[in-house]
């Protein structure tokens, strides 16, 4: 069976040095130099990390079949050799929006913030990876892992801003933005 859990490290090691950790709303998470991913659920921070992130990957919520089959027909893998730029950004939705039906979190999320539609057009420049928190009493709800060519950054920051404009954004009550380079491909 597929190890679905995945633990993001921020310390000393790792193949990804970290350029940066901006908080965008609430606390931040420590600086730390490079970042590891592991697949393992670890249960404590390592030796030399400053702190650490665990997430699983689960089936996709908030999509409807049809937006499935569009999103995995023109969905990069992670990993491409071009892709040396990454984002990992952690967030932590409020009270309210857990409070939320299911069918209500997917009106706000896609029939008004139009979400999936968005992440759509930035595709197959930008390869992402949802890892979900929340039920493993973890500080975030959701680590969202992005990674992109040099040459796709302004693309990136268009989808960051367009997502943290809508309706949706308005749920968030902490956001972490780090930022990240390929070590062994600059």
């Amino acid at each position: 069976m597929e190890n679905r859990f995945y633990t993001f490290v921020g310390g000393n090691t790792g193949p990804w040095s970290i350029t940066g950790v901006q908080p965008v709303i609430g606390p931040s998470l420590e600086m730390a130099p490079c970042l590891d991913i592991l697949n393992a659920n670890l249960q404590e921070v390592p030796p030399g990390a400053q702190w650490f992130l665990r997430g699983v990957t689960s089936n996709q919520r908030y999509v409807t079949r049809p937006e499935q089959a569009s999103l995995v027909a023109i969905q990069e893998s992670l990993g491409r050799a071009a892709a040396t730029c990454a984002a990992l950004i952690p967030i932590t939705k409020n009270a309210t929006w857990w409070a939320l039906t299911q069918d209500e979190r997917r009106e706000i999320f896609e029939a008004r913030s139009s979400h999936i539609a968005t992440g759509l057009r930035y595709l197959p420049a930008i390869a992402r990876r949802l890892h979900h928190s929340r039920d493993l009493g973890e500080p975030f709800d959701f680590l969202t892992w992005f990674e992109y060519a040099p040459s796709d950054s302004e693309a990136f920051e268009e989808l960051v801003a367009a997502l943290r404009a809508t309706e949706e954004w308005n749920y968030v009550e902490r956001e972490v933005d780090i930022r990240l380079v390929r070590k062994d491909r600059v």
